[in-house]
């Protein structure tokens, strides 16, 4: 019997050992790819924090002080263009044969508020851009204006071809006169200041949008910031560490340029939160103030020539110039003649021009005031006691100059108004063309930094 020998099995295959070393290498690069993406996304949030809120503050920039506030400033100056229209051809009715020249600079002055007039229309037409319903009321003060310019020529042919004592012109020229400003009254000036509320409540409301997101936005770019700081400072460490080396300048640079951009993004959206502020509280809201209190003082010298020249209406002129006399600056009285005597005497005062006459500055301004007040209640007087034609003659000189200075000293103060408000948008702008011109250039230069720290580590692996 033959026994075959056993062939011992053939030795199992030795494995291979696993390639540790390349699967590591191959996990490094990657690692710090993915280190620097993190990175570079946290730098792009970054920069769109930034520039989200020099856009948002930008809009509101351009709509306070490049869009809707001047149209409220042209439109404030149409409102007082009318109502000192009204107010010199009662000025011109009221006066007698012997006006001394005065009915000539009346009449002239009248033209160029009706020019003046015309051309705030105009620019309140151009301002108003696409908004169809704010041209339709435009338009309608245009045609109103027309009506009213009509009416008044006719009183006026009908005054020169009767001859009348000084406040006491015929009935049939009263009569046309009161359709006139009863047109003015009820009609022209409630639309001229309906494009004036209709401008101011855009403006409230894109200071309040923007007031109410810039703070948001500034939140969000220190947020991205500390995330994208932390992203590179965390990439440094990694490198140094996996490569056991010191900290590579490249890297250094972009993170002080990141710090750098931080701080500029946060100090220019701060800046122009300070810059909206100043040109809305301190520049734009006095601004529409004062012109609406000049408009309403002039109404004020109108009614003194209604009340001299409309004997029927007159205690309805006289008790619209209380009511005016206070919005401007109250005090309490249940009588003109209390009112003046009061306003005299008060240290405080409430109204319109409380909050702007605050200061020494201001003092002129109230200085005038009473000194008006003054010559209103000299006037007064004298018409009480039947001496119309003085009362006319004090009107036309004591009033109406003191009057003038009244209102020269409350334009300064408008026009520092105005210079704060010119002065706060043109900084807040200047911020943001500096903001567009640097950070164009700061994320390209932080990109390229980021590439020259990674690059040369991820080119050992090549």
């Amino acid at each position: 019997m033959t026994v075959t020998p056993i062939s011992p099995a053939p030795p199992a295959p030795r494995q291979a050992a696993p390639p540790v070393r390349r699967r590591a290498a191959r996990s490094v690069p990657g690692r710090v790819r993915v280190l620097t993406g993190v990175a570079a996304a946290a730098l792009a949030l970054l920069f769109a924090a930034v520039a989200a809120g020099g856009t948002t503050a930008g809009d509101g920039l351009r709509v306070i002080g490049r869009d809707a506030g001047p149209q409220v400033v042209a439109t404030s100056g149409l409102y007082f263009g009318l109502s000192d229209m009204d107010a010199l051809i009662a000025d011109v009715l009221v006066m007698g044969p012997e006006d001394g020249g005065l009915r000539a600079k009346a009449l002239a002055r009248y033209e160029q508020q009706r020019s003046a007039a015309n051309l705030a229309l105009l620019e309140a037409f151009q301002l108003a851009g696409d908004d169809q319903a704010e041209r339709r009321t435009i338009q309608s003060v245009l045609d109103g204006l027309g009506r009213y310019e009509q009416l008044v020529a006719r009183a006026l042919l009908l005054d020169s071809q009767s001859s009348h004592a000084a406040g006491d012109p015929p009935a049939s020229v009263l009569g046309v006169y009161r359709d006139a400003t009863d047109l003015m009254r009820q009609v022209l000036l409630p639309q001229a200041y309906n494009l004036t509320l209709e401008s101011g409540t855009i403006v409230r409301r894109t200071y309040d949008d923007t007031a109410g997101m810039l703070p948001l936005v500034r939140a969000a770019v220190i947020v991205a910031g500390l995330l994208a700081l932390g992203c590179l400072l965390y990439l440094q460490v990694y490198l140094a560490r996996r490569f056991r080396r010191v900290l590579g300048l490249a890297l250094v640079g972009a993170t002080l340029a990141t710090a750098g951009a931080m701080a500029a993004g946060l100090s220019v959206i701060q800046r122009d939160i300070d810059f909206l502020r100043t040109a809305k509280f301190e520049g734009f809201d006095s601004v529409v103030t004062l012109a609406r209190a000049r408009a309403i003082g002039n109404s004020m010298q109108g009614d003194q020539s209604r009340f001299l020249l409309d004997k029927e209406r007159a205690d309805t002129y006289e008790h619209r110039f209380l009511d005016k006399s206070q919005r401007l600056m109250y005090v309490e009285a249940g009588s003109l003649a209390k009112y003046q005597t009061a306003v005299q005497r008060a240290e405080d005062f409430r109204g319109m021009l409380g909050p702007e006459l605050a200061g020494a500055t201001a003092e002129p301004v109230l200085d005038a005031y009473l000194r008006y007040q003054e010559a209103d209640s000299l006037m007064r007087a004298r018409a009480a006691t039947g001496r119309t034609g003085e009362a006319v003659a004090i009107r036309l000189g004591e009033v109406r100059q003191a009057f003038a200075t009244y209102d020269e000293e409350l334009v300064k103060v408008a026009e520092r108004k105005q210079s704060v408000f010119a002065s706060a948008v043109d900084r807040g702008e200047r911020a943001l063309d500096e903001l567009w011109t640097v950070l164009p250039f700061a994320m390209g230069g932080i990109g390229v930094l980021l590439a020259l720290g990674v690059w040369p580590r991820l080119r050992e692996y090549r």
